[in-house]
């Protein structure tokens, strides 16, 4: 399918690993310009080399801290100038420490806001008088499934992130019908993330090889597998384009059909 963003300029926040750099590969494999930040300078450079690899468009590459007020105004600024304009714009962020409510302090809680919740705020507020222009454009914010179903020793990541969603509705009625804003809520994906978590588990013996801890991580998900972080990608690439020009306001799981709340 042809999704008609060749040439588009789109921003992805903490696009240097995981589901933001998918998804800036998918939005570059479309033809996109695409610009990411992240706060390691070699995760950034190993990230710019795999996007310039990609026979699609220019890539920007930023260091920046997305907690970081000034930094986040200053890689959406440059992105802007660089590719004179903004069409589409995709907020990713690292997850918050995990732990129970009994785990967390005061700055555990307010730390957690600023990454997932003032990260998104302020990078639409950055690129909202561009993205609406000639046009308009697309916000796709990238969360968790958690939003929709509470998970085990993650009360951060429950609780604070559904404030995005929150945002991201308030979004599409305040926005449209310049702006489209979506979110997508991702379940388990195969990111250097879980290859890490399953590697450390074989190593302490929990698993007897790799595979036998990647099916456990697929356990009681339908599709009987973890998702490939390019299957994420390509969704998200997809509500950016014309081909979900009457999407707007949506929670779309990527998660094999792992969600049982309705």
């Amino acid at each position: 399918m042809d999704l008609d963003i060749d040439g588009n300029a789109a921003l992805v926040t903490a696009g240097t690993a995981g589901l933001g750099l998918a998804s800036a590969e998918a939005l570059a494999r479309n033809g996109a310009n695409v610009a990411v930040c992240g706060r390691d300078e070699d995760r950034l450079s190993r990230a710019e080399a795999k996007l310039e690899a990609i026979d699609g468009g220019d890539v920007l590459a930023v260091q920046a801290d997305i907690t970081d007020r000034e930094a986040l105004q200053g890689f959406v600024g440059k992105t802007i100038e660089t590719f004179d304009g903004l069409d589409h714009v995709v907020t990713s962020a690292g997850g918050p420490p995990s732990g129970s409510f009994l785990d967390t302090d005061d700055e555990d809680w307010y730390d957690a806001y600023d990454l997932l919740v003032m990260s998104v705020v302020r990078t639409v507020r950055s690129a909202l008088p561009t993205l609406a222009e000639d046009g308009g454009g697309t916000v796709v914010n990238i969360t968790s499934r958690s939003v929709q179903e509470v998970m085990d020793d993650l009360v951060l990541s429950n609780s604070v992130r559904r404030s995005v969603i929150g945002l991201m509705k308030s979004l599409s009625h305040e926005l449209g019908p310049e702006v489209r804003v979506n979110a997508v809520l991702p379940g388990a994906h195969e990111t250097s993330r879980i290859e890490e978590l399953v590697e450390d588990a074989v190593e302490r013996g929990d698993y007897d090889d790799y595979e036998a801890g990647l099916d456990d991580w697929s356990e009681g998900v339908p599709l009987e597998r973890v998702g490939d972080p390019r299957e994420l990608g390509e969704t998200v690439a997809w509500l950016s384009s014309e081909r979900a020009s009457y999407v707007s306001g949506a929670t779309l799981p990527v998660d094999g059909g792992s969600t049982r709340s309705v």
